[in-house]
């Protein structure tokens, strides 16, 4: 068999990381093998640790990847508003990775190199989002990404859990809501 090029074998990696990223965020963290993942890349699973020392060493690179995937820095009030669709609900693959894999991560080691980074990607966002909130004092803006984030995450993962559309898109237009106004209703 011939040797892949240093090129091609850095878009193998790529491709492998990409695919994980979306696999993992369907399936959650346990429900994909190396063997899905390499052959959704449409590659052998043999080559799998010739480019990672682990899968989850690969669920670390896939998380940070999908973690910027879907950020509009340009418009705070409407990536919210596009965050809590069923669009997003439905299509976890290429949505949030906080929203996606809150419930596996939560379920790993207190510090694994997975939970580090989802501490990472939470705190990014959260700074992200408390730089983009109208002026106020620090504290109040801080408060605000913090609550505004975990709601955003919690409407998700309950619409995600919830087999009835009509309900989800309830939970998703309240969230909406007390996002928009600051008020319940």
């Amino acid at each position: 068999m011939p040797k892949v090029s240093q090129a091609q074998a850095k878009l193998n990696r790529q491709r492998v990381v990409e695919v994980a990223a979306a696999l993992f965020r369907e399936r959650g963290l346990h429900g994909v093998g190396v063997a899905d993942i390499m052959a959704s890349a449409g590659l052998t699973h043999g080559g799998f640790y010739g480019q990672f020392a682990s899968k989850e060493a690969l669920a670390v690179e896939a998380f940070d990847l999908a973690a910027n995937q879907n950020w509009r820095p340009d418009d705070l009030d409407g990536w919210m508003a596009s965050y809590l669709t069923l669009g997003h609900v439905r299509n976890p693959g290429v949505g949030c990775p906080l929203a996606a894999m809150v419930n596996d991560v939560s379920r790993e080691a207190p510090g694994s190199p997975l939970r580090a980074r989802f501490l990472h990607g939470a705190r990014d966002l959260i700074e992200r989002m408390t730089g983009l909130l109208p002026a106020a004092l620090a504290k109040r803006r801080r408060q605000r990404a913090l609550a505004s984030l975990s709601l955003m995450i919690g409407a998700v993962a309950l619409a995600r859990a919830i087999d009835d559309d009509a309900l989800s898109e309830e939970v998703l237009a309240a969230a909406r809501g007390v996002l928009t106004t600051g008020k319940v209703g």
